[in-house]
């Protein structure tokens, strides 16, 4: 389907003075025409205030049958005709052809030019002849690099752009054949070229290939598809021998058929490359990849064809964004990233555009009206002629590119009028006897003739035009000149102005909402990105007000989606984020007239509304729009309505009107958990404490909790950084323990991040930099008990222990009461452990330690006892603690105990604690370190009797008690051998009896 509007497109138009009825012309850059007509090529000024003004003129060596104009390298090529043979010749250095008879230099193609001659080419143009053993039937210019496709008739012929240098100030432009393209069963009518993609077209067929490199092969590649037996041709009984079989009483005709991909080898079309290139060895590594092949079948339903049937106008269209310079070619300009590319090719009656770079698809097909006789396709539109109309057509090209630059495009952040959105015509202008067409930059430019008869560049038989012989196709003799053509230069409208005129044109559509609306809004839309696709050609004043004009359009586009009701009216939220309206600004926009007393809100405008609450946008609405989107909500969307009063936006609603439309749900039916929440924090607001008590003792703790997972607002808002609610200052003071739960229960939903959760009870306590508030410290021992993954629980370990040891080192009281206990948190959580014995004897002297001091020492041990503490990553932290005090010393052995340094702790109790070494002993010298009871143990208590002292009667209490063990584990001889050799027979002898008696027990 087409859509018909009637906009303008084309602008002011000027009439290119030529003496003689051009046969060929083509735009030369963004300054220049050119016009064959005769023997002779005519340029003319197309850019300032020399419009349509002589600028040049040359000589050519016969008629010229084809033309085209490459910008990179800015040279002139052409296809001659003199005697009835053709030439390939390109014109160089033109814009030094000053006047007719200025001279002209003529050399071969790859001819190294002379030193005494090489300064002279400096200011005079230069004739690059390419001699072919074919003859020229076709060519195409390299957009990008500027090289050369010619099209003969069993093959393709490559010339590379490259340069002579001559000194650092000045280069001569020159090309070097690189490639050869040898193709079988097709014959090149057209074709099109750009950075290694090859376009081919016959009468009735189309060929796409890519050439690309091959770095795993250093030789020359030749590429030969499974073409011979091609299941295909062999199907439908074709063969170069039937097609000798012709005559004139029968027309063979293949049937329709499109090929996609590597399915498009079976075309039974051949490709063979032959590298010939001497300097560019990457050319030798070139394969073929195909990517498209249709061919189409002529109606012979009438008996007769004609060029009815014929296809014309390919191109390849590329879209590329500016990259790095890439290319080694000296002198050449910055080479261009290729984004996308695109393949348009048009039946009289049908016209169709491929997209063919990651994938190929078919993206558009154009109906024409009228037969068509040439167009060319833009970024922004397709230019269509017929006998008497200039057509303009929407394309989809900066669509599909914005989805190749662009993967956030088809989200919540960005949206794109889709590729699949049906074309539209623009304007329908007369032009009488329209003849050919092109387009460069912003003009079109048009050849008219009065004269009705039209003299085809093609006419053949009805037999081959359906077969694929290799004759050469050349024009027939064109009549005498004639009074009546003209050759005109439309200026298109600038792509802001006509946008304008989109908009305005929409506005018709606008109160009866259909989807026209929406349709030609994105034509529009489409239109700006296809111009800002080219942003390196436009000044900073364009560009500023080609991206001004994009915002309007997505604003105008949400506003679409937003107010009628399609399927699609999820779009008014990414099209509203790129308008850069603010909220305020989008619901200023919106129509608030009630009809019959009711309001009706699209369910466009309640998705962006709540998703942008949603989002926490850093903006505040005035307390008339927070009343409006209140209503809204209530109307549209009422179990919304919570969440919505409790984003930042909203700061500014009246907690009283909020009071009464959260009781209208209680009446309603919507009552939970999370209205309630919501009613006690527009209570607590409004400073009426019993209502908020009543609403928080109307649930149980659990639901609470609940209720702030589903809506984490309600305690934690941000705006750029972490802001805690005034409902959660209050439950800081009166429910703690709520508060904690309800934080827990958001960071185990992923409602809120880790590094936040600790910021939030940060701000929330008051505490700046690396202080830390009791608060956050039960938060961390309620992750513990809730055993979250082991990723963060050594996080959580040095977290605790960092605090434990600082508060123990500082004698630091907590700010508030801990919620948990060490008893709690033993008996809760697995990774707490029970403390040793030994360690409760130890600290059993230290009766002067108040009950916070003890509880986070009871922690800190109980945490080392635990099964799951790394100890080795707190040693180097244990400093501040000294062994001078009894926690310090209980600390330090419980560390070295559990690095199982077993010996120097014993000394260490032997010293500082002897009444623990017993319990410490019987706790850790088991199995494999049983040995240290007498190894050990033994000679150092015997050692400390000797000496006596006040201590003896301890010292010596233990050695009996560590004979007891010893005697028991021992043999009678391995006992005597570890007793001390001076010590006194009668005090040992109780133990040896013992042994005895168990050696005869045995």
């Amino acid at each position: 389907m087409v859509h018909l509007y009637n906009l303008h497109p084309f602008g002011s138009q000027q009439v290119v003075p030529c003496k003689l009825e051009p046969e060929r012309f083509c735009g030369g850059g963004p300054d220049a025409l050119f016009v064959a007509a005769g023997c002779k090529v005519e340029a003319f000024a197309v850019a300032g205030q020399e419009l349509c003004q002589p600028r040049c003129a040359f000589s050519t060596l016969g008629r010229v049958l084809h033309l085209a104009y490459s910008a990179a390298g800015d040279y002139l090529v052409a296809i001659e005709e003199k005697n009835k043979a053709t030439f390939l010749r390109a014109y160089v250095n033109w814009r030094s052809k000053r006047t007719e008879n200025s001279r002209v230099c003529i050399r071969m193609v790859g001819h190294n030019v002379e030193a005494p001659f090489r300064e002279t080419f400096r200011d005079q143009m230069s004739i690059v002849e390419m001699p072919l053993s074919e003859a020229p039937l076709c060519i195409s210019c390299c957009p990008v690099r500027g090289d050369l496709l010619v099209g003969c008739t069993n093959k393709l012929v490559l010339f590379s752009l490259k340069y002579q240098v001559i000194n650092e100030e000045f280069s001569i432009l020159d090309f070097e054949r690189s490639l050869i393209i040898h193709i079988h069963n097709i014959t090149p009518v057209e074709i099109s070229f750009c950075v290694g993609y090859v376009a081919i077209m016959s009468d009735l067929e189309v060929l796409i290939l890519k050439l690309e490199s091959n770095p795993k092969n250093g030789e020359s590649v030749h590429y030969h598809p499974h073409n011979t037996n091609s299941p295909v041709k062999e199907a439908e009984g074709i063969s170069n021998e039937t097609l000798q079989l012709e005559s004139d009483d029968f027309v063979i005709c293949q049937k329709p058929m499109e090929l996609l991909g590597e399915k498009s080898e079976q075309s039974g079309v051949s490709v063979t490359l032959e590298s010939t290139g001497i300097d560019d060895e990457k050319m030798k590594n070139f394969h073929v990849q195909y990517l498209l092949y249709r061919r189409f079948a002529p109606d012979i339903s009438s008996f007769a064809l004609s060029d009815d049937i014929k296809l014309h106008s390919l191109q390849l269209l590329p879209i590329y964004q500016t990259g790095s310079p890439t290319s080694e070619r000296i002198n050449l300009s910055q080479e261009k990233e290729l984004l996308s590319l695109f393949c348009f090719f048009s039946l009289p009656h049908v016209g169709y555009l491929y997209l063919v770079v990651k994938s190929v698809e078919l993206m558009s097909i154009y109906q024409y009206s009228e037969k068509c006789h040439q167009a060319v396709l833009t970024p922004q539109f397709l230019h269509v002629i017929t006998s008497n109309n200039l057509q303009c057509f929407t394309v989809r090209c900066s669509a599909a590119a914005a989805r190749e630059e662009d993967p956030y495009v088809d989200s919540t952040l960005k949206a794109c009028p889709p590729v699949s959105m049906d074309v539209c015509a623009l304007r329908i202008q007369l032009f009488i006897g329209l003849k050919a067409i092109c387009h460069f930059k912003n003009h079109i430019v048009l050849l008219t003739k009065a004269d009705p008869e039209a003299i085809p560049e093609r006419r053949d038989s009805p037999k081959r035009l359906l077969s694929r012989k290799g004759t050469s196709l050349k024009p027939k003799t064109p009549p005498v000149a004639e009074a009546g053509w003209n050759l005109y230069i439309v200026n298109t409208t600038s792509p802001v102005q006509l946008f304008r005129e989109m908009v305005d044109y929409s506005n018709t559509y606008r109160t009866t909402k259909t989807q026209s609306c929406i349709h030609l809004l994105s034509e529009a839309h489409l239109l700006v990105r296809a111009a800002l696709l080219d942003a390196g050609q436009l000044g900073p004043g364009e560009k500023a007000e080609l991206l001004e004009a994009f915002k309007e359009s997505c604003g105008h586009l949400g506003d679409c989606y937003s107010r009628l009701d399609t399927q699609q009216s999820h779009l008014a939220l990414p099209y509203y984020k790129m308008s850069g309206l603010s909220m305020a600004d989008v619901l200023a926009r919106v129509d608030w007239a009630e009809e019959d007393g009711t309001q009706k809100y699209e369910r466009g405008l309640i998705f962006y509304i709540s998703h942008s609450l949603y989002e926490n946008l850093d903006e505040e609405l005035s307390e008339e729009l927070a009343v409006k989107v209140v209503k809204m909500f209530h109307v549209a969307e009422p179990k919304q309505l919570p969440h919505v009063l409790c984003s930042p936006s909203m700061k500014n609603i009246n907690p009283l009107t909020a009071m009464n439309y959260l009781r209208k749900l209680d009446t309603s039916g919507f009552s939970s958990v999370l209205v309630t929440l919501t009613k006690a924090a527009m209570a607590l607001k409004m400073g009426d404490l019993d209502t908020y008590r009543n609403e928080m003792q109307s649930h149980s703790e659990m639901k609470l909790v609940y209720g702030f997972t589903l809506e984490p607002r309600l305690l934690i808002q941000q705006k750029g950084q972490i802001f805690p609610t005034e409902l959660a200052v209050h439950l800081k003071e009166t429910q703690p323990g709520l508060l904690v739960a309800s934080v827990l229960s958001l960071q185990k939903n992923n409602k809120i991040g880790i590094e936040e959760a600790d910021s939030f009870f940060k701000v929330l306590c008051g505490k700046d930099g690396d202080t830390i508030p009791q608060l956050l410290v039960d938060f961390w021992e309620a992750q513990m008990v809730a055993c979250l993954p082991d990723v963060l629980l050594q996080e959580l370990f040095f977290k605790l222990t960092s605090q434990y040891i600082w508060r123990l080192s500082k004698r630091q009281p907590p700010d508030t009461v801990p919620l948990r206990t060490s008893k709690d948190l033993i008996n809760a959580c697995s990774h707490y452990g029970l403390i040793y014995p030994w360690v409760n004897v130890l600290i059993s002297s230290d009766s002067l330690a108040d009950k916070n001091y003890t509880e986070d020492l009871s922690k800190l041990q109980s945490l080392m006892c635990g099964p799951s503490f790394d100890i080795a990553s707190i040693v180097s932290f244990l400093e501040p603690l000294s062994e001078d005090t009894v926690a310090g010393l209980s600390i330090q052995v419980l560390c070295r105990t559990r690095l199982k340094e077993y010996e120097q702790c014993i000394d260490t109790l032997l010293e500082r604690c002897p009444e623990a070494v017993i319990p410490y002993a019987n706790h850790e010298l088991k199995e494999g370190n049983r040995t240290l009871w007498w190894k050990k143990l033994l000679p150092e208590l015997c050692h400390r009797i000797k000496c006596s002292g006040e201590k003896y009667q301890l010292y010596l209490s233990l050695l009996k008690e560590t004979l007891s063990v010893v005697a028991v584990e021992l043999e009678l001889r391995d006992f005597l051998n570890v007793l001390p050799e001076d010590g006194a027979a009668a005090f040992f002898l109780p133990y040896l009896l013992y042994c005895s008696r168990k050696k005869s027990l045995t």
